[in-house]
């Protein structure tokens, strides 16, 4: 292998600044922000609905930093699989990396299926299936031309939801200061009716950190394409720090601008739901400044927001396989790359096909595809568990083998908190997502939601223990942890 090969894993690193930058400042924005927005405000009030995506940016924001850490000193596709690998056990590294595969993998699927209900909007005729097919082979070809061409790609897509945003908030804005139309009652909305603003005291707001933290998955995809960035150690703390702005700009912002404009009973918000674009505040927000089309212009929004998440899932998946691949953890064909186009082809191909197959059992097997969706439901989150254990594990292998940590290119910002906050909220949201289904005696519980809720919980389990077992991994001791390969150069 040669040193450039070493470096880069056979992947080339072909991804600008710019790129990196565009893919974490609008990789969150999709039907969390668009769409389900407007049901937060109705479960929480304003002011709920504000607290709990500020406590879950709060958190998000210090998961970023930790993974940005990581990812600016080892530069690695498949990121913090590897990072669960080499700073806490192989065990963790494996179950983390085949549950983030299996994640998007799946994400694919519902995504292809979501883009034909989306086009239904327009041409409720034509077969939906139809329209998730032309996808499916969009995003493949897209997946299989170069990094450079997926990274363009999600440029252009995340442009066209940041313009989409940016104009919300600018006519959101001036609607409340009554130059479009009628001013809205904006003392009585933002404060529930006179409840503070707050509805559902500390449940609603809890309800609401579960809508919030699927509203940001996607962020962590900052450290998988730092292995194909030209310069990581510039690219990766860039794109971190945007992530503070798109939280505090685009979901703080724009909750407060909906639930001063529309009150929290308003029908219209309890029934928000990711495919119906006549009810996403957008569109509710856009239409009362007397913008006629807002629905069209949303729906345009919502579909590239699905096809930029169809796309990412199946970059982010591929890699991940890869990355596997390489470290022995899955099938060494899976690390076969293009050498002129620099793509895993073979992991990129394997992942479709399972993207496929889920989507067949959409069409033909409603049973088998609600468990595979739900089976991925808590992946994400459990991602960030391990991305957080990781850089808990990293800087105190740093420190244990007398290393200076001021000598990071990037340097995560007040750890231990950082990566012990996102820990522990990350966990009580996974924790908290179906606490209804536990009420009452054992036998009485809510065993079907339970299983289908929880179920990615035991499925990583199985996949820990499973390694652990047939290789006999234990936890790896902080003097002996591999902090020089794959590297960039300290300052």
């Amino acid at each position: 292998m040669t040193e450039n090969q070493q470096e880069t894993g056979h992947l080339k690193r072909t991804m600008k600044t710019r790129h990196l930058s565009m893919i974490a400042l609008g990789g969150t924005i999709g039907t969390g922000l668009f769409v389900a927005s407007g049901a937060t405000i109705s479960q929480a009030g304003p002011f709920g609905a504000l607290t709990a995506y500020a406590v879950i940016g709060v958190m998000v924001y210090f998961l970023m930093t930790s993974l940005g850490e990581m990812a600016t000193y080892m530069p690695v596709s498949g990121s913090f699989s590897v990072y669960a690998d080499r700073f806490v056990d192989p065990a963790f590294g494996f179950a983390m990396g085949w549950n983030y595969w299996f994640n998007w993998a799946i994400t694919v699927a519902v995504e292809a299926a979501t883009v034909g209900v989306v086009m239904g909007f327009w041409l409720p005729n034509v077969p939906s299936w139809i329209w998730s097919a032309a996808v499916l082979v969009l995003i493949t070809t897209i997946n299989l031309l170069s990094a450079r061409a997926y990274a363009e790609t999600e440029f252009w897509m995340a442009m066209i939801k940041i313009i989409a945003v940016i104009a919300f908030l600018l006519v959101g804005l001036l609607t409340i200061l009554g130059i479009f139309f009628h001013q809205p009652d904006v003392a009585h909305n933002l404060s529930a009716g006179g409840h503070h603003g707050f509805i559902g005291g500390f449940g609603g707001i809890l309800a609401v950190f579960m809508v919030a933290g699927f509203s940001f998955q996607g962020t962590e995809m900052v450290g998988i394409t730092a292995g194909e960035s030209e310069t990581p150690e510039k690219s990766v703390p860039a794109a971190v720090k945007q992530i503070f702005w798109r939280i505090l700009l685009f979901y703080i912002l724009s909750i407060f601008i909906i639930g001063a404009i529309i009150y929290y009973k308003d029908p219209n918000l309890l029934r928000s739901s990711e495919t119906n674009v006549a009810v996403s505040p957008f569109t509710l927000v856009f239409k009362s400044a007397g913008l006629a089309a807002a629905a069209s212009v949303m729906n345009a929004v919502i579909l590239t927001a699905v096809v930029s998440s169809a796309n990412s899932g199946l970059y982010a998946s591929t890699r991940m396989l890869y990355a596997m691949a390489v470290d022995g953890m899955a099938p060494k064909i899976f690390k076969k790359v293009n050498p002129k186009s620099g793509i895993p082809v073979p992991a990129v191909i394997a992942t479709v096909v399972v993207g496929l197959l889920t989507f067949v059992t959409s069409i033909f097997g409603q049973g088998l595809y609600y468990y595979l969706v739900a089976a991925s439901g808590l992946t994400g989150f459990i991602a960030w568990i391990g991305i957080a254990i990781s850089h808990y594990r990293f800087r105190r292998a740093f420190v244990a083998q007398n290393r200076d940590v001021n000598k990071l290119r990037y340097k995560a910002k007040w750890f231990p908190v950082g990566p012990l906050l996102a820990l522990a909220l990350s966990i009580i949201v996974v924790i908290g997502q179906d606490t209804t289904s536990f009420k009452g005696a054992i036998l009485d519980w809510n065993w079907p939601g339970i299983v289908t809720t929880y179920m990615a919980i035991p499925l990583f389990v199985v996949l820990y223990l499973g390694y652990k077992i047939k290789h006999h991994t234990k936890l790896r001791k902080l003097t002996e942890i591999d902090l020089d390969s794959d590297t960039r150069p300290l300052k």
